[in-house]
């Protein structure tokens, strides 16, 4: 048949290429209606194969495909190809649907991994099976029965948006072949009569015997293919399913293969369910997590039991149940609920995580295996039943799971191979590829394995990984080894290529899973199950970091250098740079692990290296440096080298938590919580056995610290109490210096005060022979605290008070020193809560019915149900938790708080009120939002996922909600500082925290702090940071007239007035200087005043601002002021002036209140910037309307209808504790004759006077006096249609410039500046707007601000993207003439015949955009405004510094006759250089008409 597409197609297909090409339109905008189809029927073993040429990264689902029963000539098309009905089979993602219901899990390769340039068919087969091919390989049957007459089905979905058919024909006869020897033997099965299931059902059963060494067994061995033969006797073939009677609160969904607990933050039992069937004999009984909840102590338990589901009175916990039961719970064994065998495997059920597997298999010599994800933990019970059912017990912190049949078609295609081929002639070949057991005798190399990250790829035959697109992607680049790691066995690779263009760089480690089965995460530290990673100078353990500073850092290395891991034979992993050990990592790391590579950020090549000859031999005893045994420790000597096994139990007090694998025990909520944090070790200490824990992290908080010592009671039978010392039986405790038994004093004043160890301190415990019990602080024995103890004790901590976390050393083995308390982080051990001096804030910016309270940290909906979303004023760092405490609720509404993060940044919006913003966060859909409503997330307004955490709707007065976006880019919600767990995956980077004060909801406020932010608060305004320049502040005249002013002030110049402070004022306030001067002399508030006398009507009532030794760093914030509409005699004045609600019109920051409610926002400059010496002052003139002058200059009417008389307030607020009243005429601050000095552009001549700056140019915090400029607005969503990485961009919006009309005359910007060494005129680009870039670290930044000169360049919107990757300008191949007949930017291919090399590529430049902003440099581009739909045209080019001397200048070359610039002439318009790095890119600039 021919290989074309049928014409008639989905309503956004674009047909070309002889129909052999197919292309979805607006694939930015829409996702679906890419349907298209054969143009004939396919003919049986026809592969119908199109290639994926173009992808976006815009939608999630990609390329899907298929065959139809339907006419495509009639078909009235569907918007996606999974709607199609009426015999339709559509392979989606790596599911397999038949007219739109999934018939298969898990099959075959991933379609929305694929990359451009993949291939992918689809074929029906002779015998009427379905078969999906990709690059070329048969990815084995996804279903039979299929029809004759099929079309073939393409639908490009989502991420796809261009294929080509590339051919329509049989598979090679290679391929062929090698399935003639599969398909004989699957007719015999088909013959038999059995199902698809069944069929499966029978080839796992044989795998798993085959692999037993019972191929005698299998149904081929006796020749007979009959039912009987094949099936053994099975009684029943239905699919293994969960039975529909279950535990009270289990819900069954996906025809029961999956359970779930309802109400699991209310409930943590009542979740039993057991499968449909007994299972039989060699049969995986396999469950994934699919949900937990981060609330309950305790997870899953699995096993078998004996009662038919039919006739059980089903228990509340399976382990109730006392007969015919075998489950794991933990890492142990129970039998009839009692404990077997207290440490089955390494693994415990209660540390996995969403997305692992759990199975178990009876065999048929009765014995009982467990695996964890495919990893036989070995025999559980050598004796079971012969007729069991699985069972599963959602408990505690499971809540969701699914039962995983052997269909995962991957597995299926390899095993059934695997028996194919062992029946076959040939089983005597060898096959490496296949054994499960490696043969340690025989040298297999190691190399990649083929399934590798989306963005990787494999070469050199294995021996090479390389991301090729490294410049454009930062992630997706794991690989993994092909085979496990041989204990002792070194993998290195030599970094053979970088990138500069990322943070971040290689990473290193090994991992429990099979490449060939596992799903490859973006980054390896994303997986959160047997993965062990080195990344920078720290090693993290299932995405936690267990070592902090370990060895060299990773991100520092180069190309050409090495690095490389083992995991030893006594399971320790250790890791090597530039064939460096660098000590061990981490222990009990389990045999049969795979090297991990991550060729993350600029990491972009790497080869594995054979030659292990320059590695030095491992230390046979890493017991050394921090690792070394505490001197005088009892075991110190005898079995140093062992390794030991004391942990800490997973069964602990409700605040701790166990991380490290046991091994490290932490107080969540450290500062909200002192006590319920008891943690006990996993087993009895031994006699003479020491058990050591350092102290890591300490709180000063509270008073009381670490309390140690022993128990008789077992964990399982210990109810935890809120601290040890309340326990009354068989427990022994040091508290402070105090012994205690039982909870009462035996003695005081023992040898040691554990109320006084420090961060680092060592506390050990040891129980000697004697019955003695002795302490070890760092190492030196107290002597005896107590005698008489029995045999059998455990090891107690209590982590109270000040004591946050602690870990074991080991006296008996190497010192796990995996969190060096000096390198503690809030990444790895995130631990919030509401601390004082509150840093975030809400923006400006809000819905039209809130009001913003106390400097933006609460929030107040002052009418109606709605309208009443707020933002955080900054976009939310990575792991930064933004929370807020509920301050008001009013029960006539319905509904609750939404909250959220979203990509919308709330500069881009108008003035508040905000009335075209949405009235709720679930109608938000602008930009891209994802929030929780209720316990539903959810994604702009679409339901993602429900029943996630605790419902917002009961929240009440007092409760706490955060949202944090952790840096695995993942959105978790906190309640009452807990963690609901991840409620959104692949979240943005740039994001703003969102609430919707919605229904009951009415008032917030913030409880939450960013260090860093406060950092920021506190930073000292000065005049080299305000409008002005540093050189201008210096300048004679400016300093001269702040001494005459400051001399104007001084107590014996200053002469009285009518306008005087009230004796009656705040508590902190002094007055002096015949009232005149007011001064807060403690602490941060109180400090409010008011005038003695009203202020009449255009009457100028000023006050000079001043602060006590320029800054104190203690406070943020700074002055407010306004006037009251009352006499001040009688006033009450409260803590601040914002607290004033009768009469009252507060300016406060560039805010306007009236009684505590903004009226007005935007006004004025931002008073908490204004430096010392600004000249305040208020006027109300005579239609009653309020203004503020700033340095003499009027802001214009802040309010009006101003009562008569009113009196001028002054708070002295924060960082603001002296004013004084101004009683005459004083010239401004930083102006000669009225004119002002400051240019808000910041780019003001270097010469002034003829005197040369001698600093360079520092940018202003605010440059921009229109902050509502709609010019600008539009000119930044254009910049963000041309999707350009935000990292070329500088983070501090304040640098980016409008130079619009209205703007440049409110900073009285001039038209020409001077800039360089030596200094050089260039022009303003009036009619542009600049967005300002960020600078590279290896240029001379300052220098090039100081000494460059500046300059211009137009260029193409196509070129932006290549210019920014290069940081430069980059010249073209040859310059035209006149500039005609070449590229945009005046540059023409060569031309033929042409000497290479006779003429050196040059750039064009210019100090004026009315010269390089010509459209034959900077064509215009058509564009639509997403805002107003209205269409623009825009032009771009470059603002940008340049060398002295790297440019020659000359006449234009463009043709224009007349003079473009009144300023520069048209001979000496255009700059021309040849040189590389003689840029510095600078700004990007867009005008757009």
């Amino acid at each position: 048949m021919a290989a074309e597409l049928h014409p008639r197609s989905g309503k956004l297909i674009g047909l070309s290429n002889s129909n052999r090409t197919a292309r979805r339109n607006q694939p930015v905008q829409e996702f679906n209606h890419g349907l298209v189809l054969s143009k004939e029927p396919l003919r049986d073993r026809d592969v119908f194969t199109v290639r994926i040429d173009k992808k976006v990264n815009s939608w999630s689902g990609s390329i899907e495909i298929g065959v139809t029963a339907l006419d495509p000539a009639a078909l009235d098309f569907p918007s996606s190809a999974t709607g199609l009905k009426g015999g339709s089979w559509i392979v989606s993602g790596c599911s397999v649907l038949r007219d739109g219901r999934s018939v298969l899990e898990e099959y075959g390769r991933d379609l929305d991994q694929l990359v451009e340039g993949d291939r992918v068919g689809i074929q029906r087969s002779s015998r009427g099976e379905l078969h999906l091919w990709v690059n070329g390989q048969d990815c084995g049957a996804a279903a039979s029965g299929l029809p004759p007459k099929l079309w073939a089905v393409v639908d490009l979905y989502g991420k796809c948006t261009q294929v080509t058919v590339v051919s329509c024909e049989p598979p090679p006869p290679s391929t062929e072949r090698e399935r003639e020897t599969i398909e004989p033997s699957l007719s015999c099965f088909l013959s038999a009569g059995l199902t698809e299931h069944q069929l499966f059902d029978v080839f796992n059963n044989a795998i798993v015997s085959f692999y037993r060494g019972n191929v005698s067994n299998s149904p081929a061995s006796n020749g007979s293919m009959g039912p009987g033969a094949v099936t053994g006797g099975m009684t029943t073939n239905d699919a293994l399913l969960f039975h529909e009677k279950c535990g009270t609160l289990i819900k069954l969904s996906n025809n029961n293969k999956t359970a779930e607990r309802r109400r699991p933050l209310d409930e943590f039992n009542n979740g039993v369910v057991m499968t449909n069937r007994p299972l039989r004999h060699n049969e995986m009984f396999e469950i994934r997590i699919d949900k937990l909840v981060d609330k309950w102590s305790g997870s899953i338990e699995i096993g078998v039991t004996t009662h038919n589901p039919n006739n059980l009175d089903y228990p509340a916990t399976m382990t109730n149940l006392r007969s015919g039961t075998i489950m794991m719970s933990g890492c142990g064994i129970l039998t009839n609920g009692k404990g077997t065998r207290r440490e089955y495997c390494e693994f415990s059920l209660d540390e996995l995580q969403e997305g692992d597997h759990i199975g178990l298999m009876r065999k048929a010599i009765g014995a009982l295996h467990f695996y964890i994800n495919g990893i036989d933990q070995g025999v559980a019970a050598a004796q079971t039943p012969g007729v069991v059912y699985g069972v599963v017990d959602l408990y505690g912190m499971a809540v969701k799971v699914t039962i995983v049949h052997n269909h995962n078609h991957s597995d299926r295609l390899r095993r059934n191979n695997a028996i194919m081929r062992a029946l076959s002639p040939d089983v005597g070949r060898p096959r490496p590829a296949l054994s499960l057991t490696p043969d340690t005798e025989g040298h297999e190399r190691l190399l990649f394995h083929t399934n590798c990250g989306q963005k990787a790829a494999i070469i050199s035959e294995g021996r090479t990984a390389l991301r090729p697109h490294a410049t454009d992607d930062f992630n997706h680049g794991v690989v993994l080894s092909s085979r496990p790691l041989r204990s002792n066995e070194v993998f290195q690779v030599r970094i053979d290529k970088m990138v500069d263009k990322w943070a971040g760089s290689i990473e290193i480690g090994v991992t429990t899973h099979n490449p060939a089965y596992l799903q490859l995460p973006s980054t390896m530290t994303n997986l959160r199950s047997g993965t062990w990673m080195m990344t920078g100078n720290g090693v993290m353990h299932n995405g936690t970091t267990i070592l902090d500073e370990y060895g060299h850092n990773l991100d520092r290395l180069k190309a050409g250098d090495t690095v490389g891991v083992v995991r030893k034979e006594d399971g320790s992993l250790h890791f090597f740079v530039n064939g460096v050990a660098q000590g061990p990592a981490a222990w009990n790391v389990p045999p049969s692990v795979y090297a991990v590579v991550d060729l993350y950020g600029q990491a972009a090549q790497a080869t594995i290296m054979d030659d292990m000859v320059d590695l030095p031999p491992l230390p046979e005893d890493s017991s050394e440096g921090a690792t070394a045994m505490s001197p005088g420790s009892p075991c110190s000597v005898a079995g140093a080298t062992m390794t030991s096994d004391l942990r800490f139990h997973h069964l602990h007090g409700t605040n701790a938590v166990i991380t490290n694998g046991g091994r490290t025990a932490l107080r969540q909520n450290c500062r909200s919580e002192f006590n319920d944090a008891i943690v006990i070790s996993n087993r009895c200490l031994r006699d003479g056995e020491l058990f050591e824990i350092i102290i890591q992290k300490m709180v000063d908080r509270w008073s009381g610290s670490i309390e140690a010592g022993v128990t008789a009671i077992r964990p399982e039978e210990l109810e935890f109490p809120n601290t040890m010392t309340d326990i009354d039986y068989d427990t022994w405790m040091l508290s402070g210096t105090a012994i205690m038994q039982d909870g009462n004093t035996m003695r005081n004043n023992y040898g040691c005060d554990l109320d006084s160890l420090t961060t680092g301190s060592r506390i050990g415990m040891m129980r000697s022979a004697s019955g003695d019990l002795h302490y070890y602080i760092n190492g030196v024995d107290q002597g005896v605290a107590c005698s008489g103890l029995p045999p059998e004790v455990y090891a107690v901590i209590d982590l109270y008070g000040q004591c946050v976390q602690v870990s074991i050393t080991s006296s008996s083995g190497p010192l796990d020193n995996s969190l060096c308390t000096s390198n503690i982080t809030e990444k790895s051990f995130p631990i919030h809560s509401p601390v004082a001096g509150v840093a975030h804030r809400l923006h400006s910016k809000h819905g039209k019915n809130v009001v913003l309270l106390g400097e933006g940290c609460q929030a107040v909906r002052v009418g109606g149900y709605a309208h009443g979303i707020v933002f955080s004023a900054k976009e939310l760092k990575a792991d930064e938790l933004f929370e807020v405490r509920i301050d008001e609720v009013d029960e006539q509404w319905c509904g609750s708080l939404h909250i959220g993060l979203t990509t919308l940044a709330p500069p881009e919006l108008p003035s508040c009120p905000l009335s075209g913003l949405s009235p709720s966060l679930p109608q938000l859909r602008t930009k891209v939002t994802w929030l929780l409503c209720g316990s539903e997330v959810r994604r702009n307004g679409v339901l993602q996922r429900q029943n996630y955490g605790c419902s917002l709707d009961r929240l009440t007065v007092g409760n706490r909600v955060g949202v944090k976006r952790y840096s695995d880019d993942t959105m978790h919600i906190f309640i009452d500082g807990e963690d609901m767990g991840p409620a959104a995956t692949a979240v943005a980077k740039n994001v703003y925290a969102v609430l919707d004060l919605y229904g009951r909801i009415t008032a917030v406020s913030i409880v939450s702090s960013s260090l860093m932010e406060d950092m920021e608060s506190v930073k000292a305004p000065s005049l080299s940071s305000d409008s002005c320049s540093e050189g201008e502040e210096d300048s004679t005249p400016v300093r001269e007239l702040r001494t005459a002013l400051l001399n104007f002030l001084s107590p014996c110049a200053l002469v009285p007035t009518a306008m005087a402070f009230l004796e009656n004022h705040g508590k902190n306030i002094q007055l002096s200087n015949q009232n005149l001067t007011a001064a807060r002399v403690s602490s941060y508030n109180q400090g409010l005043l008011v005038t003695a006398q009203p202020l009449a009507r255009q009457q100028l009532f000023q006050v000079l601002h001043r602060l006590i030794d320029r800054l104190n760093p203690s406070w943020t914030s700074s002055l407010s002021l306004g006037v009251i509409g009352h006499s001040p005699d009688r006033l009450n004045f409260p803590s601040t002036a914002c607290c004033l609600k009768r009469s009252a019109w507060l300016l406060q920051r560039d805010s306007v209140f009236h009684n505590s409610l903004k009226i007005c926002e935007n006004y004025g400059p931002n008073l908490d910037t204004c430096p010392e010496g600004t000249v305040l002052g208020l006027l109300v003139d005579a239609n009653s309307c309020l203004h503020l002058f700033v340095n003499g200059m009027d802001q214009g009417v802040a309010a009006q209808d101003i009562p008569l008389p009113c009196y001028p307030f002054i708070d002295l607020y924060g960082q603001c504790e002296q004013v004084t009243i101004v009683t005459n005429n004083v010239p401004a601050v930083g102006r000669e004759s009225g004119e002002s000095r400051c240019q808000g552009d910041m780019e003001k001549a270097d010469m002034v006077d003829g005197i040369k700056e001698s600093v360079c140019w520092t940018p202003p915090p605010e440059v921009n006096p229109n902050k509502t400029c709609e010019y600008q607005a539009l000119c930044s969503r254009f910049k963000d249609l041309l999707t350009l990485p935000d990292g070329y961009f500088s983070e501090d919006a304040k640098y980016n410039l409008c130079y619009c009309e209205s703007c440049h005359k409110l900073r009285g910007d001039e038209a020409y500046y001077k800039r360089g060494e030596p200094p050089r005129d260039y022009a303003l680009p009036f009619g542009w707007c600049r967005f300002a870039l960020r600078m590279k670290s290896h240029c001379e930044v300052s220098n090039a601000l100081k000494k460059w000169h500046i300059a211009y360049h137009g260029t193409t919107v196509g070129a932006l993207r290549r210019t920014l990757d290069h940081s430069q300008l980059l010249p073209g191949t040859k310059i035209s003439p006149l500039g005609f007949g070449g590229g945009p930017n005046g540059y023409s291919e060569p031309e033929e015949n042409s000497a290479p090399g006779r003429e050196m590529p040059r750039v064009r430049l210019s100090p004026t955009m009315r010269y390089s902003g010509l459209e034959i440099f900077a064509p215009k581009v058509q564009f639509r405004d997403p805002r107003s739909h209205r269409c623009h045209q825009a032009q771009v080019g470059f603002q940008v510094c340049v060398r002295p001397g790297s440019y020659k200048v000359g006449p234009q070359t463009a043709g224009h006759s007349e003079p473009l610039d009144p300023r520069f002439n048209n001979s000496e318009i255009e700059w021309i250089t040849k040189e590389q790095g003689g840029t510095l890119l600078y700004g990007l600039l867009i005008r757009i008409e």
